[in-house]
């Protein structure tokens, strides 16, 4: 297991005491399950991505009619995009 330091201004190492404290967990131990999710959250939408651009390099993405038709169901004339 690897330690390292992480700067937090005032207010949020105020707020990760006061949480810690409530759930009577060490902050450390919030950190690193914070650190946990972000990285499970940035793969996901990274593998999203690249997924995308794959469809798109291999034509299977939409075509511009197809896109048109999304927006018009969501967006209504004279709102914009």
């Amino acid at each position: 297991m690897v330690a390292f330091t992480v700067r937090l201004d005032d207010d949020k190492a105020e707020k990760l005491d006061r949480l810690a404290s409530k759930l009577d967990r060490p902050r450390s131990y919030l950190a690193a399950q914070a650190i946990a999710d972000y990285l499970v959250r940035e793969e996901w939408q990274i593998a999203e991505i690249e997924a995308g651009l794959s469809e798109a390099d291999s034509d299977e993405f939409g075509s511009a009619e197809d896109l048109a038709r999304v927006v018009a169901k969501y967006v209504t004339p004279g709102q914009g995009a």
